[in-house]
């Protein structure tokens, strides 16, 4: 009887040893982040909350301060400081060519996440995406130029020798005229520009998770109703968003960040151009006028489905529609992982703890 029994368990060790292991089912699970992809998001989420605080409420005060602090500015007189200075670093370098500074960033920012939601599609890129900022480009030059000409056919030199403003200015007389504030305009309207082109950023750490997740389900030919919003796309787009989201991603991040400073760069210099510079109606005609050019692009035309372009964020699958979605990324990270924990996010290496599931459950 004994010798009998160890013959069966022989065999049944045999029968183990000889026999590959059962992967299929098997599904992957998220890689751990390292403390820098952990600090990285973290200064993200800090620019998230900086970016999209309230628009509405912020334009509420932009038009505030345009009214107030510009009338308190031009009843009262505020102490000298560098930042009165018409030479000083910010105002040289940064907000006489904000234009330029403000495409610096948008456009290889939306080039980069268009690319990657779209699936590499240019035709869906370039009218789609990148021609929101040609359209605000538009609108910038329009404005300005519209701003120069009323300051210089409604204006006049304080010396009746001169009736043009450059000469009037070479010549070391005033010249009084309507000066729509041009630098509020750019201001304001660069900051709605990149906020709402920032908004890209919502939901992206969530492509990673619905990547691996589709390229599982098709390993398993899984031919259930799924709700990946992936579940749609073809072989060869779904690799080409594979590649260029981990391609881009660490641009796209940093892009976000640089966005993000100067941003708060250009609110520092609006605050700083009402109270030295202009009077209270020139400064909140343009404010007035660079929230309503913003509005009616991205909140009413952007948004119409059957118009190009489309809305920032929205590619040929949807991804951005919840709301928080960095939290729920991080949340998704805090796995226990060899019991190692950097506030809630494991690190070191995977732990090999996998989720059992049938062929067509996911």
């Amino acid at each position: 009887m004994t010798s009998r029994a160890n013959f069966k368990n022989s065999r049944m060790n045999f029968k183990f040893q000889d026999e590959p292991p059962e992967t299929r089912g098997i599904k992957p699970t998220r890689e751990e982040a390292t403390i820098l992809e952990i600090l990285i998001l973290m200064i993200v989420h800090i620019c998230k909350k900086v970016l999209f605080f309230d628009t509405n409420l912020k334009i509420a005060v932009y038009l505030g301060a345009l009214f107030l602090l510009s009338l308190i500015a031009d009843v009262l007189t505020f102490p000298k400081s560098y930042f009165s200075r018409s030479d000083n670093i910010f105002n040289q370098y940064f907000v006489k060519i904000g234009w330029f500074w403000t495409l610096f960033l948008t456009v290889p920012y939306v080039l980069l996440t268009s690319y990657t939601i779209c699936c590499g599609k240019r035709k869906l890129i370039v009218t789609g995406h990148l021609s929101r900022l040609f359209i605000a480009t538009i609108f910038w030059y329009v404005w300005t130029t519209l701003f120069n000409v009323i300051e210089m056919k409604y204006g006049r030199c304080n010396s009746k020798l001169f009736d043009d403003k450059i000469s009037c200015l070479k010549n070391g007389h005033f010249w009084n005229g309507f000066d729509i504030s041009g630098h509020s305009f750019i201001l304001i309207y660069s900051s709605l520009i990149m906020i709402e082109e920032a908004r890209a950023i919502n939901g992206w750490e969530r492509i990673k998770d619905y990547i691996r997740d589709e390229k599982f389900a098709r390993s398993l030919n899984d031919k259930s109703v799924r709700v990946n919003p992936l579940k749609n796309i073809d072989s060869e787009e779904l690799e080409i968003l594979k590649t260029s989201y981990e391609k881009f991603t660490p641009y796209v991040r940093g892009l976000l960040i640089a966005i993000a400073v100067l941003q708060l760069l250009w609110d520092v210099m609006l605050v700083s151009t009402i109270i030295y510079y202009h009077i209270m109606v020139e400064k909140f005609i343009s404010g007035i006028v660079a929230i309503l050019t913003w509005f009616v692009t991205y909140r009413v035309w952007y948004m119409i489905p059957s118009l190009l372009p489309n809305s920032p964020g929205q590619g040929i699958f949807k991804y951005n529609n919840e709301k928080s979605p960095l939290t729920s990324t991080l949340r998704k990270r805090a796995s226990i992982s060899n019991g190692k924990h950097f506030m809630g996010m494991p690190i070191g290496k995977n732990q090999e703890n996998v989720e059992t599931t049938t062929e067509n459950t996911r």
